[in-house]
Formats: structure tokens, sequence, C-alpha cells
């Protein structure tokens, strides 16, 4: 179904690439990571084209509930914990400045996209010390945040972590404006990319390009080797029905319980999320039930205007993967692993790759560089991660259901969406065999 963005934009369509040609940067993926990198580059004195498979915005970027936030979930906590007090530090300023970044843009650009201030809050309907403990770790790494239990809410909280200086925005009105002056190209399919002495060929369905250069902001990254992302990261659904007449709700609101939901405001419409899993374990279905349910007994005078769900990213330490590719892929550089906090990390990405390739360097590298590994923060992970492909690589020899045509997997079907999903990967195939999502390229074959 429609996203509420893809209701209320319309984004001018570009021409595919006509012919070979030769570039200095070559940026594969049009969401809001690719356009805003390309954007960035530009601004840096660095021209970029801009290689889409579909069209600009119309992977994870039109699917986001658009939350320009550093309040990432209980995350603050977790990464003193795990990566040092500093390292966490570095995580909140690259967030902090990614938002002011996005106020500077609108503000300079004059960029008509709903950009609206507010405060985002994290809340339980339990009686939980978590949240106590993220706002003392919040206020160690000077995040202004205080605990509440005032929420505007349909219902009541037993706490409530209010953060204060974050936004909410149009993200397709957006993207709208910061592409008018970049090079891209929609309808332009990247099948591979080799490494040669100097450049780069980055071979598509229309042509070849070579590029000294070549960004990744593919959501997932679709090469295998180097990188080997697909050890790295899994990824999750999460669903979203947009509501209308509901009570007004100035700031947006996250609950951090098993069965926590998100809501956000946007004009006149409620966005009401959750029912998230891993991508491929919702063989059950009613994630949109259960929203449905929830928007029954919290506004039983409201109306569901459509509803939508996004896919995202999980790497195995919490934190996303942004910088060099991999360390014998000099100049290859990747956005990616940005869980559901896409907008802010695709900022991110922009200031960093952006500076890598004109600098050489980024204040960031230590925290988000893909080279590292962090055994404390990441050993659980990479564990299970393990134990999921064995088991979808296994039933895929055996299983009689469609094989992902990513590593060849078991799909399973998804009754909520209609289509087949990768429990490995995430890789989805509609009803039909045509793909949704990487890091499959290909779709499935009739057999």
């Amino acid at each position: 179904m429609d996203s509420i963005w893809t209701m209320t934009a319309d984004i001018p369509k570009r021409e595919a690439l006509k012919e070979d040609m030769t570039v200095d940067v070559a940026v594969i993926g049009g969401g809001i990571a690719g356009l805003l990198i390309a954007f960035y580059l530009k601004n840096k004195g660095v021209q970029s084209v801009v290689l889409e498979a579909a069209r600009i915005g119309s992977g994870q970027t039109k699917n986001t509930t658009a939350k320009i936030t550093l309040q990432h979930g209980l995350v603050y906590h977790r990464l003193i914990e795990e990566i040092g007090e500093e390292n966490a530090k570095l995580y909140a300023q690259a967030n902090r400045q990614a938002i002011a970044e996005y106020r500077s843009l609108v503000e300079e650009n004059r960029i008509e996209c709903e950009f609206r201030e507010c405060q985002s809050y994290l809340y339980s309907l339990e009686d939980t010390d978590l949240l106590q403990k993220e706002e003392e770790a919040a206020k160690r790494l000077g995040i202004c945040a205080e605990l509440t239990t005032k929420a505007e809410l349909p219902f009541e909280v037993i706490k409530a972590l209010k953060f204060y200086d974050q936004a909410v925005f149009h993200p397709l009105l957006f993207l709208g404006r910061i592409a008018e002056d970049l090079t891209i190209y929609e309808d332009t399919k990247v099948l591979t990319v080799e490494k040669e002495e100097e450049e780069n060929r980055i071979i598509t369905n229309k042509g070849i390009i070579r590029a000294k250069k070549v960004v990744f902001a593919s959501h997932y990254p679709f090469i295998n080797v180097p990188g080997y992302y697909f050890l790295r990261m899994h990824q999750e659904r999460s669903y979203v029905v947009v509501l209308k007449n509901t009570k007004q709700m100035d700031h947006i609101y996250y609950g951090i319980d098993k069965e926590g939901l998100s809501f956000r405001k946007s004009g006149d419409y409620l966005l009401l999320g959750g029912g998230g899993h891993r991508t491929g374990e919702n063989t059950g279905g009613g994630s949109y039930q259960k929203l449905s349910l929830a928007a029954e007994k919290w506004f039983p005078e409201s109306r569901e205007v459509t509803r939508f769900s996004a896919q995202d990213c999980m790497p195995i330490d919490g934190i996303p993967y942004i910088g060099q590719f991999a360390s014998t892929a000099e100049n290859w550089f990747v956005a990616t692993g940005f869980q559901k906090w896409g907008m802010t990390s695709a900022m991110v990405s922009a200031m960093m790759i952006s500076d890598l390739i004109v600098k050489g360097q980024s204040p960031y590298e230590e925290v988000f560089g893909p080279q590292r590994f962090r055994l404390q923060a990441s050993a659980v992970n990479l564990a299970e991660e393990g134990i999921q492909s064995a088991k979808g690589l296994s039933k895929g020899i055996f299983s009689t259901t469609p094989k992902c045509t990513h590593m060849g997997c078991a799909l399973e079907w998804n009754p909520d969406e209609m289509s087949w999903d990768c429990p490995c990967h995430g890789s989805r195939f509609a009803f039909d065999g045509k793909i949704i999502d990487n890091p499959a390229q290909e779709d499935l074959k009739n057999e």
C-alpha cells in the first residue's frame, strides 16, 4: 500500500542512463542516504552521479516514520558499557549534529517539507528502572533529557524519558528539493561492481560507468565479498497504520515495552506503529491487525487512511556501518545498518562519507567505521546470525518452498504483506516472484 508520504508528494521522474561514462564518484542508491551523500559531495566541490534501480525515494525512504532524533531507543546506557563513554559521546554528538544539519538545510534553502521541532519520548507502561538508567546515561553524554510521568498519549504511562530539540518532517518533500541539482539516473540497476587498478567498473542494466570512488547506499549491500555484511546484520519489519480523527499530539513517542507502540503526528494524520519482527518470521501474520485493534481501543473515532511497512538493517553491535566498505576496498564506501533511525543515520553518512572522500578522515570514524570489531558488543548477535543463516540454508536444501536468489535460504510466506521473505538476510519477493527488497539481485526462478 502507499505510505502517507507517497500519497502527498510527487517527485519528477528522471531519465535512465543512456550511455557509458566516467565520473569521479558513483553513488549506488537513490534513497535519502544516497542523495544526501551526493548533495554534500556537491557542496564540497565533488561531482557525483546517483544510480537508482527504480525511482528516488521509492525504497525504505518512502516508508519511514520520518523522525529526526538522537533518541534511538534504550541505546546510551548500553553504549557506555560496551564502547566506553568517549565513543558513546561521539555517537550522540554525530546524531545531534545530524539534527542541526537538517534544520540548517531546511532554513537556508527554504525547503517546504513540514519540518517541525518537537520533543521525543521513550515511555513504559511497566514499573522499570531502564528509563532511569537511560536518563543517567544521556546526561553523562551531555544530552538534554529528563524523566516525567506526563504525556499526550490516550493512556497513562508509568515513566517517560523526554528528549528535547528533536524534529519531524515530510521525507519525500525534502528529498525532492535536495535532488533538484543532482545528477541522477533512475531505472538504472547496478548489477555488479568490478575493482580495477585505478578505477571501478559499475555494470548496470543500462550501461557501464567508470568511477574512481563508489558509495554503496542501497540499504543493504548486495555484494557479499569483501565486507561480509550478510554475516554482520539481519533485517526486521515494522508496521504503520495511518489514522485520521485522533487527538492532537505535538510530540513523538516510542514504547520500550515488548508490545510497545510508536506515535507521531503529521498534519491531520497520526502514524501508529508497532508489531515488528525479524524478516521471515511472520508466518502467522496479524501485525496490522494488532495495530488496528489498538486504534479501535485508543482512538475509537478514528478512520484508517492507509497502512505501510518498513524494513530495517540491524547491525550486530547496534551501530550503523558508515565508512570504508572493507580494508581491501580502499575506494569503496558504505552506509548501512541504520536500524530504526534512518533519518539521522543518513545525515551522519552524508557528513562522514563526504569528509572521507574529500579530506580522507572524519571525526566519527572510531565509532561508525565498518572495520571495527567490538567483541563485547557483537559476540552474542554474531553467533545468532550464524545460527539463523545455517537454519535457513539447511532448510533451503530440503524444503519445497521457494529459495532466495541471494544465497539459497528457504523463504517464508508473510500473510500480512503477501510476500516471500528470507529469514537469513531479509530479501523479499512479491507473490509473483518479483524482488522487493535486497540484498538479492534477481527475481525468483520459475521451477
